[in-house]
């Protein structure tokens, strides 16, 4: 099913919001906490997402919510929204404006709609499975390279794979052209508007890929986990996305025996 007007309203709608509460912390010297997998965490990632799952209650409560820092709400319902306050938190509290806030819509499992938003360069991508993508509102679309070695990859950081993932995505990032590193939900909006031609990563969770995914296919190109699969809730979160398919296939060919 596609996402209706409504949908995408209302996604733009939690996007302000998000953007509201973060920006007064974006370079004030915020405190930091560690999660239990000693990740950063900051009062602008609770206080975002609180207020997106605020606005969901009050004005959808028959839909679902997953949330990273707050878990879900709902989550059998027909149409989930997943929620990613500040990805790229390292970003954030080093004053980068490298992170995106993350809203992502599932029905039945299933992304169909997302939203990258950069508050602080004012910067929306959203992205309806089916209808387009846009950049503040302005259609934009993949890049056209076709041939490899002209590939510009990306990916937030080797030490994040498995030992096989990084094994394989450093014999085949030598292949292309050149590689980035860091970036987090920020380069799939980059491979929506032709900066990059393909992202791999690894070990991602469904709040990383749900919000990315509709961006991506809806600009043009190609998302699936490294078996080709399409991406669902139940998805490991092994990733390709790919402007093409010629760099697709030849990323799935690197990938997919790991």
């Amino acid at each position: 099913m596609i996402a209706s007007p409504e949908h995408i309203a209302f996604a733009k709608k939690l996007a302000d919001a998000s953007a509201a509460v973060i920006r007064p912390y974006y370079r004030s010297g915020l405190a930091i906490d560690d999660k239990s997998d000693d990740s950063p965490v900051t009062q602008a990632d609770r206080e975002a997402e609180l207020a997106m799952r605020a606005l969901i209650n009050a004005e959808r409560p028959q839909d679902g919510i997953i949330g990273e820092e707050f878990g879900a709400e709902r989550d059998d319902a027909d149409w989930v929204w997943v929620l990613d306050p500040v990805d790229g938190t390292k970003a954030f509290i080093t004053g980068r404006p490298l992170f995106v806030t993350l809203i992502g819509l599932l029905h039945k499992g299933v992304p169909v709609l997302g939203v990258i938003n950069q508050p602080i360069a004012n910067e929306r991508w959203v992205g309806v499975v089916g209808q387009g993508c846009t950049l503040n509102d302005a259609p934009v679309s993949i890049s056209q390279i076709s041939d490899f070695s002209r590939a510009r990859i990306g990916t937030t950081g080797p030490q994040y794979f498995s030992e096989a993932g990084r094994s394989a995505f450093m014999q085949l990032q030598q292949g292309g052209r050149f590689t980035v590193y860091g970036g987090d939900g920020y380069q799939y909006a980059l491979v929506a508007t032709g900066g990059l031609d393909l992202v791999i990563e690894e070990g991602l969770k469904l709040h990383d890929f749900a919000a990315v995914a509709p961006v991506v296919i809806a600009a043009g190109g190609i998302m699936t986990d490294w078996q080709g699969a399409a991406l669902t809730r139940q998805s490991a979160g092994r990733v390709i996305a790919a402007a093409t398919p010629q760099v697709y296939q030849a990323a799935l060919d690197a990938m997919r025996a790991v």
